[in-house]
């Protein structure tokens, strides 16, 4: 009986702590809602923006696009550090568990592997040709790349049996392909003039592509694997984690 009642008691106190600090989170969430709905009420009606200092720049960026040459020029930092975050992204989900395989046998319908046939190679070409006009109109990695693991979800839920025999070597190869390209690539910038991402004259728009096109490959390879809901199966490093 005394166990059973300290039982309860210390369920009772986890309970109360558990709803302190709800009480305390919602206060949070209530002043962090206060401070931004002042600082939009008194946000000045116009603002000048930088959209003329990109337009004086533009030439030198080497792309037509404005986005696009904010991005991966004038803000690449910003841009490589959101590249990060989705590799550190898989590396989380990775390390929690192993993706679910499902054991059901049940042959795939030829309505469904026609939709997988037909549409895989089409949203491919689709990403390689957003990825292309990034340089001039709207497009670039990011768009790409979901385009791309759009594909890889298609695929994924197809449960084909090829998709679970790639070496997951291959797949840790594109997932970094991005961010070291984009790592090497500002390291090759600070050798030739001494500043990180600071493209080289005439060389902006092709390293500009190389970046993009690394890139898209690992978004799409992130989103799809996010998808996944773990680390495949066969993976060499599991260790003992469940």
């Amino acid at each position: 009986m005394r166990t059973e009642k300290k039982t309860r008691g210390q369920t009772q106190n986890r309970h109360r702590r558990f709803d302190s600090f709800q009480l305390l989170f919602l206060f949070l969430i209530i002043c962090l809602t206060i401070l931004l709905g002042t600082i939009l009420c008194n946000f000045p009606e116009s603002t000048p923006g930088l959209a003329d200092a990109v337009a004086s720049q533009q030439k030198q960026s080497g792309v037509e696009s404005p986005v696009t040459a904010v991005l991966l020029n004038f803000r690449g930092y910003d841009t490589l550090l959101e590249v990060m975050v989705l590799l550190l992204a898989v590396i989380g989900v990775w390390s929690l568990a192993r993706a679910p395989v499902s054991k059901q046998t049940t042959e795939i319908s030829p309505v469904q592997m026609g939709v997988v046939r037909l549409l895989t190679p089409v949203l491919c070409l689709v990403a390689a040709y957003l990825v292309w006009q990034g340089s001039h109109l709207a497009g670039g990695a990011f768009q790409g790349g979901a385009i791309f693991g759009a594909a890889g979800v298609l695929l994924l839920v197809s449960e084909l049996d090829w998709i679970r025999a790639i070496p997951v070597s291959l797949l840790r190869i594109g997932l970094v392909l991005g961010p070291l390209t984009f790592v090497g690539t500002a390291l090759y910038c600070l050798f030739i003039t001494g500043d990180l991402l600071a493209y080289p004259e005439g060389t902006a728009g092709w390293l500009i592509l190389l970046i993009e096109t690394s890139c898209a490959i690992s978004i799409g390879l992130t989103l799809a694997l996010l998808f996944g809901g773990g680390r495949p199966e066969d993976d060499v490093f599991n260790g003992d984690i469940p």
